[in-house]
């Protein structure tokens, strides 16, 4: 079953429990994939879903971080029970260790020596964690492994 199928299921039984909070995000998730759809001009394939819930989730990671910096804990807690429900569409994320593997095997493959090559290792990186792992994390693995 696609992953855009089973948001659609999930919505139709947060609508039957009367599950407001988890229909709200639900529905954003659902817009968020139609707008994408129209965007592409074709149906989404798993993949492309994958992108854009990540993208969806990342706003709201961002969006916790700037309601703590502006000492809104109101809006930290409903920002991260969305967290929560957006979190069950994201494929399984990588361990900082699995992280820092998939980074040292990289750079052994491209042949890094230096910060300078941290762009080619980036490059290469990405492609390989896209959707499992924050980019953040994989920046700082790379840094650290380089410098």
């Amino acid at each position: 079953m696609s992953l855009v199928q089973i948001i659609t299921d999930d919505m139709k039984t947060a609508m039957k429990a009367r599950d407001k909070d988890t229909l709200s995000v639900i529905r954003m998730l659902k817009a968020a994939l139609m707008n994408e759809k129209v965007k592409v001009n074709h149906e989404l394939s798993d993949e492309e879903a994958q992108t854009v819930i990540a993208r969806e989730y990342k706003q709201r990671k961002e969006s916790v971080d700037e309601f703590k910096k502006g000492n809104r804990d109101d809006l930290v807690k409903a920002t991260e029970a969305e967290l929560k429900i957006v979190e069950k569409y994201m494929p399984q994320q990588l361990t900082k260790e699995e992280i820092e593997k998939i980074v040292a095997d990289t750079i052994t493959s491209v042949g890094a020596t230096g910060t300078s090559d941290f762009g080619k290792v980036m490059g290469a990186v990405m492609p390989k964690v896209k959707g499992k792992a924050d980019g953040k994390l994989v920046n700082q693995a790379v840094k650290s492994q380089l410098s």
